[in-house]
């Protein structure tokens, strides 16, 4: 009897506590997630900046299909995208008290990607970009937590009304270093020689596969570094839009570096010892069909165009990979030494 009694008491915990879990997970839950916003977007870029939040209200869908109220903190950030795009890129905090039970419940701070501007297809460079993370995904372990967003927005300076976009959230670097009991080094250079070698190589041939010379760890820029403990410290990447991959109209090539155009690739890796640098190119070829699979997840989301243009771009990657001549020329030779 008293087992019986005991079962009982264990269903009825998981009954109700799976659920709570669940709505508390924003990145486990991988379905498009409905957020509604309203605000001046002059305004906010006129009020807010790297450290000045403005209180606003948004709206999102539970998993009963009900628009719920959560009060936020809203900030612009970035910088090419902020000064160049229509709808620039966001960061939003949230209070402990206010995000308790829903799925921001452990997210204090996400960063949010819009649309850079109001074109038919401005969409598809989000979803290629959120591709670029899924692909980072796949072949290290230190990455960013994404979830794409349909946003039904309304700019308050504009007469169109609501207007429905594509975006998604990025985790906070904070969140990520707690995931590994580790914590992000913003006070100090960390020279790219430094970093753990595989770490860096899974990273340095990720960013060659998607076409990016935009980043810098040195100086931070689209890169964070991580700290795992005393000797180790590892890359954290993000901000993909101005690679071949993704290839949006406003893409522009860096004069530091020796490529026309983003659509070219260039290896910006640090040498590292052959036999390592062998063994994370064979891990990358064996991922090769699981590459593929991450973009065919998000199908219907491209045009067939796009699709295609994918698909050929890490086609060329693997080429380069499965040919020695071609890994040695464009990898081993070109890597840097200082």
């Amino acid at each position: 009897m008293k087992l019986r009694f005991a079962l009982i008491q264990l269903c009825l915990f998981f009954f109700f506590s799976v659920p709570l879990l669940a709505q508390g997970d924003l990145f486990t839950n991988q379905e498009t997630l409905d957020l509604r916003m309203k605000f001046s977007i002059k305004d906010m870029k006129k009020n807010t900046n790297d450290s000045t939040y403005v209180d606003q209200v948004i709206w999102y869908k539970n998993e009963a299909g009900e628009w719920e109220e959560l009060e936020v903190e809203m900030r612009t950030r970035g910088n090419f995208r902020l000064n160049n795009c229509y709808y620039p890129p966001m960061r939003l905090k949230v209070k402990k008290k206010q995000r308790k039970g829903t799925p921001f419940e452990n997210n204090k701070s996400l960063k949010l990607v819009m649309p850079c501007n109001r074109a038919s297809n401005a969409d598809s460079y989000v979803i290629k970009e959120l591709i670029c993370y899924k692909l980072f995904d796949e072949v290290s372990e230190y990455t960013f937590s994404t979830r794409m967003v349909r946003l039904h927005f309304e700019n308050e300076d504009d007469k169109r009304g609501e207007q429905e976009l594509i975006g998604f959230l990025i985790e906070d670097d904070d969140d990520v270093a707690d995931r590994f009991n580790a914590q992000i080094v913003d006070d100090k250079k960390i020279l790219g020689t430094l970093l753990e070698d595989s770490a860096a190589l899974r990273h340095d041939l990720f960013q060659l596969m998607i076409g990016n010379t935009d980043f810098s760890g040195l100086y931070k820029h689209n890169q964070k570094v991580m700290q795992l403990d005393e000797r180790t410290v590892v890359p954290l990447a993000y901000d993909f839009d101005m690679t071949g991959l993704v290839n949006p109209p406003y893409a522009q090539v860096s004069n530091l570096v020796d490529i026309e155009k983003v659509t070219d690739r260039l290896y910006r890796g640090f040498c590292r010892e052959e036999a390592i640098t062998q063994t994370i190119r064979k891990e990358f070829i064996a991922k090769e069909q699981s590459i593929y699979s991450v973009v065919n997840r998000y199908s219907d989301w491209l045009s067939t165009g796009d699709k295609k243009e994918i698909d050929r771009f890490l086609r060329d990657f693997f080429e380069i990979l499965n040919n020695d001549r071609s890994f040695e020329k464009f990898v081993v030779k070109a890597c840097r030494s200082y």
